[in-house]
């Protein structure tokens, strides 16, 4: 892989790059899913292939190529040359990298049980059992699962110094039942919905998320929800449970603080941001109790977020989002840390894979727990008017990331500080800081789950990447509730 480097590396020299990164990647990836009995997908597939990024003219350039022979690779190298001089002709500012040291490293993450040595065969036995253990449960119309592996293997070089090896393998495994009568449809997920839950783990995940033993509960849930209360109109004190927290997290601060949209460099898929410069350090984003890190270090847990290098060669960083509320951080990359005044990236840049030019990425965006043992059922004791609102259905945000309205699959009315009836279709609505600001109490550590959001769109054209998300049961005070569904 070196000698294949070398090549595009001396080439872009060669052709007037200031700057030449070359990035190999060998990935693969299965994936598994079933419907009602039968299968629904599978795939396992692999890709090989380059992508350089160069600086010419003080312009960006890239291209890439699953060609990995000499002249496939001094052929691209000189195309993302090429392109970095077109691009510096109609260039609207100067282009400031902020210095990074060169890293000679090799990281993998853990894995105690290759998700790749297990057969497909032994897989999809798994998936059936759940599959039919959901469809036992009378009512319940359709029963989805599914099973998602990858091996991602990265050898970074760069003109500067860099020779980067990074392995990383992913799992993922979750389920739905869903419960048709008449005009109303009502679904349950386990672990979490869309997809479940991932970490850049082994097969050892799946096995501790005990996939079957919770199928019955899940499946008889779906079908109660249809016999449930609508959710009550009005405000309410509001606790989220930790995967539904981490989809807020993602939503309204996750891609808020991503730095090229705030400077007006990206707008794809998520808009821009209402976080404009002059808001750091000095807006109150949430109250004192919201803590929130963007977290890649490999302490923070296995993550989506979790790496040792981002796609540039700048070390993984824990930078402190919002502290006791202060709106403290965005997420940079060397191009664009020198716009707030960094003096290094903060390790953000990643690309899908070799076929892609890097781009601002969230890492692991987590909220920190509480300091004081605090449990759910103690959060619910404390609060005397209330819902508890449990896992996504679905979510809208406004293109500045500030408004939104969030359904979830089940919620429960909380009097007098006990849990009270299961309620069906269940949302909120607010304004991010409003919101955050509302939070008065989070649960500790022995409660806070890292989260995986393993299909974050961003860019065009689109990339798919995943993000890691800790949380832990919260509470927010005076929130609208209810009416998302209102009339349902």
């Amino acid at each position: 892989m070196k000698e294949i480097a070398a090549w595009a590396l001396e080439t872009a020299k060669l052709r007037g790059a200031s700057l030449a990164e070359a990035r190999i990647v060998d990935e693969r990836n299965r994936s598994l899913g079933t419907k009602n009995g039968k299968i629904a997908s599978a795939s396992d597939a692999e890709s090989l292939g380059i992508g350089i990024r160069v600086v010419a003219d003080g312009a960006f350039g890239f291209s890439a190529t699953d060609d990995l022979s000499r002249a496939g690779i001094e052929s691209c190298a000189a195309r993302a040359v090429e392109i970095a001089k077109a691009s510096a002709t109609v260039q609207s500012q100067a282009l400031h990298m902020v210095p990074e040291p060169a890293a000679k490293a090799d990281w993998t993450s853990p894995c105690k049980i290759d998700p790749f040595g297990i057969s497909i065969e032994k897989h999809l036995e798994l998936l059936f059992a759940i599959d039919e253990g959901l469809r036992k449960v009378k009512g319940v119309t359709m029963a989805e699962t599914n099973m998602n592996f990858r091996r991602y293997e990265q050898w970074f070089f760069s003109t500067e110094g860099s020779e980067i090896h990074q392995t990383t393998v992913t799992s993922g495994a979750g389920y739905a039942a869903y419960s048709f009568q008449g005009a109303e449809i009502q679904k349950r997920s386990y672990p979490n919905s869309y997809g479940g839950q991932f970490q850049n783990r082994g097969y050892e995940l799946i096995e501790e998320l005990k996939l079957l033993d919770h199928a019955t509960e899940i499946a008889e849930q779906a079908v109660a929800l249809h016999s449930a209360q609508q959710c009550p109109e009005g405000k309410y004190d509001l606790i989220l449970d930790s995967s539904q927290l981490a989809l807020q997290i993602h939503e309204s601060v996750g891609h808020p603080i991503e730095l090229d949209r705030v400077l007006g460099m990206e707008a794809n898929f998520a808009g821009t941001s209402f976080l404009t410069l002059d808001k750091l350090r000095t807006l109150q984003y949430g109250s004192e109790f919201v803590n929130i890190v963007a977290d890649a270090t490999e302490s923070h847990g296995p993550g989506l977020g979790t790496f040792a290098y981002d796609d540039e060669g700048v070390a993984a960083q824990c930078t402190p989002i919002i502290s006791n509320g202060l709106f403290t951080g965005y997420l940079t990359s060397r191009d664009t840390a020198a716009a707030i005044g960094a003096a290094r990236s903060g390790g953000c840049l990643r690309a899908e894979g070799w076929s892609r030019l890097p781009i601002v990425r969230m890492t692991n965006v987590s909220i920190l727990p509480g300091a004081s043992p605090l449990t759910l059922e103690q959060l619910i004791a404390s609060t005397d008017h209330g819902v508890l609102m449990e896992t996504n259905r679905s979510w809208s945000i406004d293109d500045k990331r500030y408004n939104f309205q969030f359904g979830c699959e089940i919620g429960w009315e909380i009097v007098g500080g006990k849990r009270g009836r299961m309620l069906k279709n269940p949302s909120y609505s607010g304004i991010t800081t409003e919101f955050w600001n509302a939070m008065d109490a989070i649960c500790s550590r022995d409660q806070w789950t890292l989260w995986g959001t393993p299909n974050c769109g961003k860019g065009q054209p689109q990339q798919v990447m995943g993000t890691g998300h800790g949380a832990a049961p919260a509470r927010f005070r005076g929130i609208a509730v209810g009416t998302a569904y209102k009339g349902n």
